[in-house]
């Protein structure tokens, strides 16, 4: 028997009043692999993605996650957005444990494992730091650690590094690289950026513009973690997923 896909979509269309904005979608991602959506503004990438998470409802069709149809939100699906969205009134080590508090683990067990997650990405002598105290990249940091922290099945990731600045960007990137080693969670990634989406991903899906279908399927067969961006194979699978969206909006446009 084939083991449970950690997402499948069958039908999935999502209507807003008059506007389809995504088109019916079947769709089928393997348990513990990592995949990046990518496609222009407006084709429902983001909408897709809270559709996995169960903040919203698709219009047809039903969304499964390891097996279950999706009709809420679960602390077994992780979600990080663009912003970092931290409660301001608590610290860094307070909102790393929110959920495990939340879940009634007991109190040495939310120490524990914040404490692992504070040094996994990085934030050391920031625990007491209130989000206003932090920096993007730390403050996206703690997101991280948040989401992660319950043990997820599936993480949910919207363009998270999107308001950083370039070197923050890449730091992050390599982050999110190396704390994948560390997590058996499934990793679905909005971007706009096809470098990040090939440095992270597996697997990598093109959506056209809207109404948002899957127009490319590219498995990204890169050694890991974090094949060289100027690696002569990056490059060329980077050209290949460029070109698999061009070509999905020169279509949809000419």
């Amino acid at each position: 028997m084939p083991p449970t896909p950690a997402i499948r979509l069958d039908g999935v269309t999502r209507d807003f009043a008059d506007l389809r904005v995504l088109a019916p979608l079947d769709l089928t991602v393997a348990a513990q692999s990592f995949v990046a959506l990518v496609g222009p503004s407006g084709c429902g990438k983001s909408t897709l993605l809270r559709l996995m998470a169960g903040l919203d409802r698709p219009s047809a069709g039903t969304v499964w996650a390891h097996g279950e149809p999706v009709t809420h939100p679960s602390p077994d699906r992780g979600v990080v957005f663009q912003q970092p969205a931290l409660f301001p009134w608590l610290d860094a080590a307070d909102n790393i444990g929110f959920g495990l508090v939340e879940a009634g683990l007991p109190r040495e067990v939310v120490r524990d494992r914040v404490a692992e997650w504070i040094s996994t990405v990085g934030l050391d002598g920031f625990t007491a730091s209130l989000p206003r105290a932090l920096s993007g990249g730390m403050a996206q940091r703690a997101a991280l650690a948040r989401a992660l922290a319950p043990e997820p099945r599936l993480l949910l990731l919207d363009e998270p590094f999107g308001a950083l600045d370039r070197i923050t960007r890449q730091e992050m990137q390599g982050l999110l690289a190396a704390v994948r080693t560390r997590t058996t969670a499934t990793v679905i990634l909005v971007t706009h950026d096809v470098e990040e989406a090939v440095y992270l991903a597996d697997r990598v899906l093109v959506l056209s513009p809207r109404p948002g279908r899957i127009v490319a399927d590219i498995a990204i067969a890169l050694s890991r973690p974090g094949t060289a961006r100027t690696d002569p194979a990056f490059i060329a699978l980077r050209a290949r997923v460029e070109a698999a969206l061009a070509d999905a909006m020169g279509r949809t446009n000419g």
